[in-house]
C-alpha cells in the first residue's frame, strides 16, 4: 500500500505555473499546504536533501543508485529508504534498467516549492 499523497484536483503539481502566490504575499490555503507539505517534509532530512541535490544536478538529468549509494556512509537499504521517500513525495521519478534504478528530479514540483518560498526584494526607498 502506497503512502503517496493523492493530489487534489485544484492543485496541479506538474504545472509550470505556480500553484499559489508566495507565502510572503498571501496565506497558503489549507488544501495547497496539505499537498505540498509531504515534499517539504521529505526534504527536511539532510541525507534526502543531499540525494535530491545530487539527482537534480546530475549530468544528463538523472542519477543511478549505483552512483548515489557510495557517496554516503550508509547501507544500501537505508539509501533505498530515503530514495523511496523522495519518490513518494513526488520529488523524483525512478526507472529500473536491468539491475540498477535511475532517478530523475521532477522540475515542475521543484518550481512549485521554489515559487512558494520566493521572497521579493524590498523596493528601494
Amino acid at each position: 500500500m502506497s503512502k503517496q499523497v493523492a493530489s487534489l484536483p485544484v492543485i496541479d503539481l506538474t504545472a509550470d505555473t505556480p500553484c499559489c502566490p508566495p507565502l510572503a504575499q498571501r496565506r497558503v490555503p489549507a488544501e495547497t499546504a496539505a499537498v505540498l507539505a509531504p515534499a517539504f517534509k521529505a526534504l527536511g532530512d539532510p541525507v534526502r536533501l543531499q540525494l535530491m541535490s545530487m539527482i537534480a544536478s546530475a549530468e544528463g538529468g538523472e542519477a543511478c543508485v549505483c552512483d548515489l549509494t557510495p557517496a554516503f556512509d550508509l547501507t544500501g537499504p537505508t539509501i533505498s529508504h530515503h530514495l523511496k521517500t523522495l519518490r513518494e513525495a513526488g520529488l523524483v521519478d525512478a526507472e529500473r534498467r536491468g539491475t540498477w534504478v535511475y532517478y530523475r528530479a521532477r522540475p515542475a514540483i521543484l518550481r512549485q516549492l521554489a515559487a512558494l518560498l520566493t521572497v521579493e526584494p524590498a523596493a528601494a526607498a
